[in-house]
């Protein structure tokens, strides 16, 4: 038996105890390596709703230093407006609508300033921007010209089609807010619609907003349980409302079909490129509608900040950002002139910094706009007030300007900056504007659509006069950019206005969240429960909008291609 001495136990020991030391280091800090490698590449919060909060160096548009800096959405900061781009504008001649106002009837304001206490000018937290019209159907004998009425038809399966006639327009050219009608033939069955669908895109000479809409018992793009990223206030099926066939119908051109919305081949069409949405809430509204589209074919990244919303698609670096602009044009809350503090103020001759600042890096722009000029807020113009919503506090002076007025003037200035911005060269669609169906009165007043389960026909629509004059307001914004524009860029108007005006079957109505105990029908004095008139189902309505994004991208994707050939 040969012994061993303690001396040299120990010398044979620790050679292998350090060799353990040395493999458990290196195996935890492999493991810490992988796991970190595994959740930087594939966000858990990603997964399961979407709000893993990021900032990756290699997305085209780069986190500047100033968005560390800034507050949240519910308290943004602006720029000094001394470096704010102003538009040479002037003090519109025809100013005579005070006959229409949020409420349908002449605006007020006390001499004491009091009045309706707006919400906050910025957006509250994601989910919650229910910031409603407050516009209600006035008459149309008070209108200058009233749209072509749409048509409704029975096909032989028992289903109603409504349709209206819109005059075509020319990509870059001054669109007439008069449209003339024209007789349409009945769809007799969506067949040949479901098949068309699998074209790229339809005829580039097509009018897409001539048409009418059918039933499609194919279905909607995506479900409610299919999309993370749908606003609750939005998700009508998992709030409980009982019908379904409001996703079913979709918009049919009177000389084309246009196709049903190919996620892939839509972030196909978009590898490299940026598409993104300006504006409110009915914004974020077609945005979600947008990513829940395409969540179908891959998961995307979330790189947002607190200035703007970002989904990246990894497959083909394609970028979905949304970015709040409630009016579009520059507002302080600082006093001005004899405007106090507290205030909102809107310089109606300069574009709003928090996207202007980020434009050029935008391939494609969604601008909407309209329903926040029903709320309190100044209008200035050319360093001079000029008028005020829900705020005069001296009837004595004279408004040269009221909301309606302002919203076409915001949408001039807007779009003649993109217009003259020597950086941007992307394509601007201009979406109109987003009728309401507050019938009876306004959202706060027992205005309602509840009961509405599938399009209006031609006897029972009722003209909404606040909707009529907001887009010919647009329209005449969007002819006078159009004229002065001086870049490479495109702007086109997606004019939605009338073809939705029949959809009062697509809003929430009273299926505003998923509380069991909530108020779906009238009280016993025929009140209507508070709902939400407004915003659009998703799925719903609100989808075909960004079927016609789809298809005027391809269009001009396809020309550009077609012109460098």
């Amino acid at each position: 038996m040969t012994l061993v001495s303690t001396k040299e136990s120990t010398k044979t020991a620790h050679p292998k105890s350090l060799f353990s030391i040395v493999a458990s280091v290196g195996g935890l800090a492999l493991f810490l390596i992988i796991a970190s490698t595994l959740l930087v590449s594939q966000p858990i919060g990603s997964t399961i709703r979407g709000f893993f909060y990021g900032v990756d160096i290699l997305t085209k548009i780069d986190s500047e230093s100033s968005l560390g800096n800034s507050v949240s959405e519910s308290n943004h900061t602006v720029h000094p407006f001394e470096g704010t781009q102003k538009i040479n504008l002037t003090v519109p001649e025809n100013h005579g609508n005070e006959g229409f106002s949020q409420h349908g009837d002449k605006e007020s304001g006390g001499a004491d300033g009091n009045g309706p206490v707006i919400e906050k000018n910025d957006p509250p937290l994601p989910g919650n921007e229910d910031e409603l019209s407050d516009s209600r159907s006035v008459e149309s004998k008070n209108l200058k010209s009233n749209p072509p009425l749409a048509k409704v038809t029975q096909r032989e399966d028992g289903n109603r089609s409504s349709s209206f006639s819109h005059t075509a327009s020319q990509d870059n050219a001054p669109v007439s807010s008069t449209n003339l009608p024209t007789e349409l033939k009945n769809v007799e069955s969506t067949s040949a619609t479901t098949n068309s669908s699998q074209a790229n895109h339809v005829d580039s000479g097509c009018d897409l907003y001539d048409g009418k809409w059918i039933f499609d018992s194919t279905g909607p793009l995506y479900t409610n349980n299919s999309c993370p990223v749908l606003t609750q206030t939005q998700n009508c099926q998992g709030n409980g409302r009982p019908d379904k066939d409001y996703e079913n119908w979709r918009w049919k051109p009177s000389h084309c079909d246009l196709p049903r919305l190919d996620a892939k081949k839509f972030l196909e069409l978009m590898r490299g490129k940026t598409l993104a949405f300006i504006g409110d809430s009915v914004a974020r509204n077609q945005m979600e509608s947008m990513l829940c589209i395409l969540w179908q074919v891959e998961v995307p990244k979330n790189r947002g900040n607190r200035r703007m919303q970002r989904y990246y698609f990894k497959s083909t670096s394609t970028m979905i950002v949304r970015i709040w602009s409630s009016w579009l044009v520059h507002q302080t809350p600082e006093p001005f002139d004899f405007a106090p503090a507290g205030v909102v103020k809107l310089h109606l001759d300069a574009p709003d910094e928090r996207f202007m600042d980020y434009i050029s890096d935008f391939d494609v722009v969604v601008l909407s706009s309209g329903h926040w000029f029903t709320k309190q807020s100044v209008y200035i113009l050319n360093n001079e007030i000029v008028g005020g919503q829900l705020w005069w506090p001296d009837n004595s002076r004279k408004k040269k300007i009221d909301s309606i007025e302002a919203f076409g003037v915001s949408v001039e200035t807007a779009l003649t900056a993109m217009g003259t911005h020597p950086n941007y060269t992307g394509l601007t669609i201009v979406r109109s504007f987003s009728p309401d169906h507050y019938e009876g009165g306004a959202w706060n007043t027992g205005g309602s659509c509840t009961g509405k389960v599938q399009p209006a026909s031609e006897g029972e629509l009722v003209e909404n006069g606040f909707t009529n004059i907001m887009h010919e307001k647009q329209v005449t914004g969007f002819n006078r950019a159009i004229k002065r524009k001086t870049n490479n860029s495109k702007m086109k108007l997606m004019d939605i206005t009338r073809a939705f005006s029949y959809r009062y079957d697509g809003h929430p109505g009273p299926y505003r969240s998923p509380d069991p105990n909530k108020k779906t029908t009238r009280g016993p004095d025929g009140r209507p429960p508070p709902q939400d008139c407004l915003h659009w189902c998703m799925p719903g309505p609100v989808d075909t909008w960004n079927e016609l994004v789809f298809e005027l991208i391809s269009r001009e994707f396809d020309d550009r291609h077609n012109n460098s050939s």
